[in-house]
């Protein structure tokens, strides 16, 4: 059975790519593209719908495909745990629509803040660095902190207390923002696609967990996963890893 797939963004570097990665799936037709701005109407009569724009019209486009009874797979950077919780109401009232808000959809990526998620507990200190080209418009970015709330929860969970920092003057704002109590540090380089460090620190040790995209075909798996995985899960899922089953 194929999959109807409509892609909203698809101007975009990723709306783009994920076009592409939809045409050359024997198992998904694309049979609509959307850019800012454009009446989605019925969505072209898609199954699914793929979302990859601004969080201001992310938050619009998605309830109007669960409104629709169209299943979403969102890329758009910036949804909060509050921002779905408020969704949640909607997509319950729509019934058996489902809707993935994804941070990454790059495996590597969810894989690594799994692994930093399980080695959090075991370290005194930790801080995340991600590293992403100077077009991307927010920061910190929506893997780095949902990686920081994974190591919160962890942290919190395993009986830790505070990251030990002894700074007490920081007008510049140098020791970057804080999330869950885990210190996040954005950089933004011309050369750079997407890339992140967790960086664990002990007494005589050091753990470095990282991962590198080094083009956006790499996101593409995991987001023809979701499309091919999102009806089987109604409501509102946030996180890749749980369509992985990790």
């Amino acid at each position: 059975m194929t999959t109807k797939v409509a892609v909203i963004g698809a101007a975009g570097r990723m709306g783009a790519t994920a076009c592409e990665a939809v045409e050359g799936a024997e198992d998904l037709e694309l049979v609509a593209r959307f850019d800012d701005g454009d009446d989605l109407g019925d969505l072209g009569g898609a199954d699914v719908a793929v979302d990859f724009t601004v969080l201001s019209a992310s938050e619009r486009h998605v309830r109007h495909c669960v409104e629709r009874g169209v299943h979403v797979v969102v890329g758009t950077s910036g949804w909060t745990d509050e921002k779905a919780g408020e969704l949640r109401t909607v997509v319950e009232a729509a019934g058996g629509v489902g809707v993935l808000i994804a941070p990454n959809f790059a495996i590597g990526a969810v894989l690594m803040m799994q692994f930093a998620k399980q080695a959090a507990r075991f370290y005194e200190s930790v801080e995340v660095v991600e590293l992403h080209h100077p077009r991307k418009v927010d920061a910190p970015s929506g893997t780095a902190t949902r990686t920081a709330e994974l190591i919160g929860a962890a942290r919190a969970e395993a009986g830790l207390g505070p990251v030990p920092d002894a700074t007490t003057q920081d007008p510049g704002g140098a020791r970057g923002t804080e999330v869950e109590g885990v210190p996040v540090h954005a950089v933004r380089l011309r050369g750079l696609v997407a890339h992140q460090e967790v960086l664990l620190g002990n007494e005589g040790e050091m753990l470095t967990i990282r991962h590198d995209s080094f083009d956006r075909v790499s996101f593409m798996p995991g987001v023809l996963t979701g499309v091919r995985q999102i009806s089987q899960h109604p409501g509102v899922t946030v996180g890749l890893e749980h369509v992985l089953g990790i």
